[in-house]
């Protein structure tokens, strides 16, 4: 069995669960995820990741061995966006 891609992972994602935004970095073992679900409003960050192992479902137990993510409601992904540009730009 080969190792999944970043697109994989991203399209497996895509399949259970209705993404605003997804992206997906990784190296076929360990995966950084950023996904952006109105799925995931009123639901605390354990509830969301329990939510993404679900639309992930035997593939994370048996393909993916790492897979850190960020989860934000489309409200959250768009405060966040709206602050980046200002914040990358005035480090301390």
């Amino acid at each position: 069995m080969t190792d999944p891609t970043a697109q994989d992972v991203q399209r497996y994602i895509a399949d259970g669960l209705t993404c605003d935004h997804l992206e997906v970095e990784g190296d076929g073992r360990h995966f950084f995820a950023t996904i952006v679900s109105p799925e995931f409003e009123g639901l605390m960050r354990i509830r969301r990741h329990q939510r993404v192992y679900a639309a992930l479902g035997d593939r994370m137990r048996e393909q993916i061995h790492a897979l850190s993510m960020k989860t934000l409601t489309p409200a959250e992904w768009a405060s966040q966006r709206a602050l980046g540009s200002d914040a990358a730009s005035h480090s301390h």
